[in-house]
C-alpha cells in the first residue's frame, strides 16, 4: 500500500513540474523544490507556491490554504474538477490565490462558480411533510430534497418511484439503509414504521446516551438541533436551519450544516456546525455567509478542535467569523 502511495506522490510530482514547465513556457526544468501535501503534491518556486490536487478537490480549499498561506508568496491551485467553487472561496480571503483548471497539458484559468440558487421541493413531495412531523420527526427541506431527521439524523426521505414516477416516503439511514428497510418491512405501513424508528433512535440521540453507532453519525446535525432548542447556547436568540453553500452527497460522511439567526448583538449571522478538527470549515462557513448576504458567521465546535490553522483562515476571512464552543 505504502509503495502504491509513493509512487503516486512520485507521479503527481512529475505532473505537476510539467504543468508548470509548459505554463510558464520554459525550456528546462523549472527551479524549486517539491514537497509533500496531503491532497496531492506541492513546487516551490523562489516566488510562487503550486499545489495540485488528486482527484476530488471540492473541499480542498481549506487544506491548500492552511498549507500554503504562510509562505508569503502567491498560491497558484491546480485541480482536475471542482474549479469553480474553489474560484468563489478563495476569493473570500485577504490571500493571493490563482485557481486553474488542468485540461490536458494545459492551465486554464478559472471563473468563480455562482452559487447554487434556491429551489422549492416539489408539491407533491412536500404533501409527505405533514406525515414526516406527526411520526414524532422533523420535516428538513435542503436543496429541493424533503427528508425527515430525528435530532438531526436523516431517518427518512421523499424520493420518485423508478419506474411510476410517483413519490413516496422511504424510511431509513441513507439509499442502502432505505433499500433493507422496504425489502424487510415492505408490508408496515409507513406512519408506523416512522414510529418505530423513531422509538429506537430518538434515546440513542439524547444526552447521556451511550456510545452508539447511531448517535456518532451526523453530530455537527445533533449539535445543530440542540442549538435550534435553545440558541442561547452558541450566543444567539433565535436559529432556524438552513440549506448548505452546496449539497450533501450522502448521510454517513460528516460535512458542517448550516443555521441561520440572530446573534445576541441583534444581527444576523450564520451559524455553522462542525464535528471535529475540519480544516475546510472556514471556506465553508464564509460560502455559506456570502450565499446567504450575511456579513457574520459563526462556527460551532468544540474548542479542542480549533487548531492554529483554523484561526489563520479565519483571520484572513474578508467575513468576519467567530467561534463557539460545545461542551460535549
Amino acid at each position: 500500500m505504502t509503495t502504491d502511495v509513493d509512487r503516486r506522490s512520485r507521479l503527481l510530482s512529475i505532473k505537476l513540474r510539467a504543468l508548470v514547465r509548459e505554463h510558464l513556457g520554459l525550456a528546462t526544468e523549472p527551479e524549486g523544490t517539491t514537497e509533500s501535501f496531503g491532497l496531492g503534491s506541492a513546487f516551490l518556486t523562489s516566488d510562487a507556491v503550486w499545489l495540485i490536487v488528486d482527484g476530488d478537490a471540492s473541499r480542498a480549499c481549506g487544506p491548500c490554504l492552511a498549507w500554503a498561506a504562510t509562505r508569503g508568496v502567491p498560491i497558484h491551485l491546480l485541480v482536475d474538477r471542482d474549479s469553480g467553487v474553489l474560484a468563489r472561496r478563495v476569493a473570500l480571503f485577504d490571500i493571493n490565490v490563482t485557481v486553474w483548471q488542468i485540461k490536458d497539458r494545459v492551465l486554464l484559468p478559472t471563473v468563480a462558480e455562482p452559487h447554487l440558487k434556491s429551489v422549492d421541493a416539489l408539491p407533491q413531495h412536500l404533501s409527505f411533510v405533514e406525515l414526516i412531523n406527526s411520526s414524532g420527526a422533523e420535516a428538513v427541506v435542503e436543496h429541493g430534497v424533503v427528508v425527515g431527521e430525528v435530532r438531526g439524523l436523516e431517518m427518512c426521505r421523499v424520493v420518485d418511484d423508478i419506474a411510476t414516477g410517483e413519490a413516496r416516503l422511504e424510511v431509513g439511514m441513507g439509499a442502502h439503509d432505505r433499500e433493507a428497510f422496504l425489502m424487510v418491512h415492505g408490508n408496515l405501513p409507513t406512519e408506523q414504521a416512522m414510529r418505530n424508528v423513531i422509538g429506537a433512535v430518538e434515546p440513542l440521540r439524547s444526552e447521556g446516551a451511550d456510545m452508539h453507532p447511531l448517535n456518532q453519525f451526523g453530530r455537527e446535525r445533533l449539535y445543530r438541533w440542540r442549538a435550534i432548542q435553545d440558541p442561547s447556547l452558541i450566543g444567539f436568540t433565535s436559529l432556524v436551519q438552513t440549506e448548505p453553500p452546496v449539497k450533501r452527497t450522502n448521510v454517513k460522511d460528516a460535512v458542517p450544516c448550516v443555521a441561520v439567526g440572530e446573534a445576541a448583538n441583534g444581527k444576523s449571522s450564520v451559524a455553522v456546525f462542525v464535528q471535529g478538527i475540519d480544516l475546510d470549515v472556514v471556506p465553508f462557513a464564509v460560502d455559506a455567509a456570502d450565499r446567504l448576504g450575511i456579513d457574520s458567521v459563526t462556527i460551532v465546535l468544540r474548542q479542542r478542535d480549533v487548531i492554529a490553522s483554523i484561526e489563520r483562515l479565519a483571520a484572513l476571512a474578508f467575513i468576519p467569523v467567530n467561534f463557539a464552543y460545545l461542551t460535549s
